[in-house]
């Protein structure tokens, strides 16, 4: 397996362990639907986050978050419309962004929250 997608995965199993500990219910993990995939369904307080999880080795290229483009954006808000019309939903549903970056000693875990809208 390609380096780059070892670091996405092992950055997306530390989002779901970063959710639970701030008391977050995993609902799903890559949910497909049409050309999207949402890494991860989570739900807390009545709310529904979609999170999107952008892992680096480094900043030199930008922050993670940066790497979530507006395409991107717009297919995950028809996934998540379909997901929610598809499980008889009534939450109110809010897009998260997690970004990790690879450091010396570890990994630094930084939680958007309403990190992006509907268009």
């Amino acid at each position: 397996m390609a380096q780059h997608n070892e670091l996405g995965k092992k950055g997306e199993q530390l989002a779901v362990n970063f959710l639970i500990k701030e008391g977050y219910k995993i609902i799903e993990r890559n949910y497909r639907f049409d050309k999207a995939e949402v890494d991860i369904i989570a739900s807390k307080n009545d709310i529904l986050a979609i999170v999107e999880v952008k892992t680096r080795s480094t900043t030199d290229f930008g922050n993670p978050q940066d790497f979530v483009k507006p395409k991107q954006i717009k297919n995950l808000v028809k996934a998540v419309d379909e997901y929610v019309v598809e499980n008889d939903l009534d939450l109110e549903v809010r897009f998260d962004i997690i970004a990790i970056v690879r450091e010396k000693k570890g990994y630094k875990i930084e939680h958007l929250e309403n990190a992006f809208y509907h268009f």
